[in-house]
């Protein structure tokens, strides 16, 4: 037998405790933690200040945020379509038009009462500042990984209920733009001894290239009670 078969065996059993190690999100084998309690939207870092909002302006201050938040990540998080940002996004434009619609008057009123002659201005001020507010290189993963999540719940919900998400997951969302690594590196419990099967060439039948059952590791030692013995 030769000495690719052998290795080739070796892989084969690596990638099966590979495939045991659970990926709980799509572009990171352990998400980052980007959890945050919830907001009412004056938290600094949340958003622009909204200085003398009300509590309804607010809440349509943080929805608006959290829109343009998955607009900018189903432009920007397209390579990779299993996240599905933009279908996500249109999903949310389709659905919750009239919440939508609802936040951006109050933003709009908002901006009139506090703004002056040139509130129309400072709206838009606010607005592309808002969506810049999003745009990351350096944390894009991180980014889109959380947006596809707040866009799947998003789906989920029934029309009006954009509010409350918007409320629990800004904290969120913007934790996710700080840049990380993979949480993989955090967690001590994934590292594990792994014992390769001895190459010698008595342990591997001739035909079809098997490890003996003598040969697996510990099962010398199983059935014995003794270290298995090099040959």
């Amino acid at each position: 037998m030769t000495m690719f078969r052998k290795l080739g065996a070796m892989v084969a059993g690596l990638s099966v405790i590979g495939a045991a190690s659970p990926a709980s999100a799509y572009l990171f084998w352990f998400t980052p933690n980007f959890a945050g309690a919830p907001v009412r939207g004056d938290e600094p870092g949340i958003g622009l200040p909204m200085p003398d909002a009300t509590p309804a302006e607010l809440q349509a201050h943080l929805l608006w945020n959290m829109r343009a938040g998955l607009n900018v990540a189903a432009l920007q998080c397209q390579f990779s379509p299993m996240l599905m940002t933009v279908a996500n996004y249109n999903d949310l434009l389709s659905k919750n038009s009239a919440e939508l619609n609802s936040a951006y008057q109050a933003l709009n009123g908002y901006f009139k009462r506090t703004g002056g002659k040139t509130w129309a201005g400072k709206f838009d001020q606010y607005t592309t500042r808002t969506y810049n507010g999003f745009s990351t290189m350096h944390a894009q993963l991180g980014f889109c990984e959380t947006a596809s999540t707040i866009g799947r719940e998003a789906r989920k919900l029934g029309r009006g209920g954009l509010g409350q998400l918007a409320a629990a997951r800004m904290r969120e969302f913007r934790n996710s733009l700080v840049p990380t690594g993979d949480g993989l590196s955090s967690r001590r419990s994934i590292y594990a001894t792994i014992v390769t099967p001895p190459l010698n060439d008595d342990c591997w039948t001739k035909k079809g290239g098997l490890l003996k059952a003598r040969c697996v590791p510990g099962q010398a030692q199983a059935s014995t009670g003794e270290p298995a013995r090099a040959s």
